[in-house]
């Protein structure tokens, strides 16, 4: 993806959706920062030119090889940040495993069976029940509405 040059001030919102880039090259625009989580998700990405002035996304250590020239920043390997001998500043909790989630980023996912706020629940989400008492609550107060607010409808 090919975005020299184009005058950018600031990452484009429409880029979150193009996470399976491979290549992307950001050089030649008047870019200051990169916000934290601009590349969340772009876990195909091996290779990105940024500006001079720019770091790389998720710093030195995300990237295999860093190359800077007269005008641009080159990373180049993204590294999985769950397999760095670096201690995480954010461990994932009991029940869950570490999984990369873009340059430098990462994200807990649960093990099987565990679901839920930090992993915590075991088995599967009581989608029955759920649906149930969502439904029954439902009906129940459409009901209730309907026939206390009959009376006020004007009948032609």
């Amino acid at each position: 993806l090919d975005l020299s040059n184009c005058s950018l001030h600031s990452v484009p919102p429409g880029l979150a959706e193009a996470t399976a880039v491979i290549v992307l090259d950001l050089t030649e625009n008047p870019l200051t920062t990169l916000p934290n989580g601009s590349f969340l998700g772009f876990l195909h990405l091996q290779s990105l030119a940024v500006p001079l002035a720019l770091e790389c996304p998720g710093g030195s250590d995300a990237w295999q090889n860093v190359t800077v020239d007269r005008s641009s920043r080159l990373c180049q390997g993204q590294r999985n940040p769950c397999n760095s001998s670096v201690e995480l500043a954010w461990s994932c909790p009991e029940n869950s495993v570490c999984a990369p989630d873009g340059p430098g980023l990462i994200q807990c996912l649960c093990d099987n069976p565990f679901h839920g706020y930090k992993c915590l629940r075991e088995g599967t989400f009581p989608m029955l029940l759920f649906g149930g008492i969502l439904g029954t609550a439902t009906v129940s107060l459409s009901l209730l509405l309907w026939s206390t607010q009959r009376r006020k409808a004007k009948t032609p």
